[in-house]
């Protein structure tokens, strides 16, 4: 539904928030340990933002030194926060 994909969304740029801020890095560097800009960085924290790629996710967890993991899970399962 558009409310689960909102959700997850939100969910999605609070974490990469969280992921920047526990490796002490400013959007700036980040962007710059990715290949991108600051603006773009800025753009996958906002919960309203839709365009996330896996691509991009994958880059932004190697700069954090982590790796992205995709589960499907029971529509009964509440989604819990990795």
């Amino acid at each position: 539904s558009a409310l689960e994909e909102a959700r997850a969304e939100d969910e999605l740029a609070r974490k990469i928030h969280e992921l920047r801020e526990q490796a002490g890095l400013t959007q700036k560097k980040l962007a710059e340990l990715v290949g991108t800009t600051e603006s773009v960085i800025s753009r996958l924290e906002d919960s309203n933002y839709h365009g996330h790629s896996l691509r991009m996710l994958q880059r932004i967890a190697a700069a954090v030194n982590k790796k992205v993991e995709i589960r499907f899970v029971s529509k009964k399962e509440k989604l819990q926060p990795a």
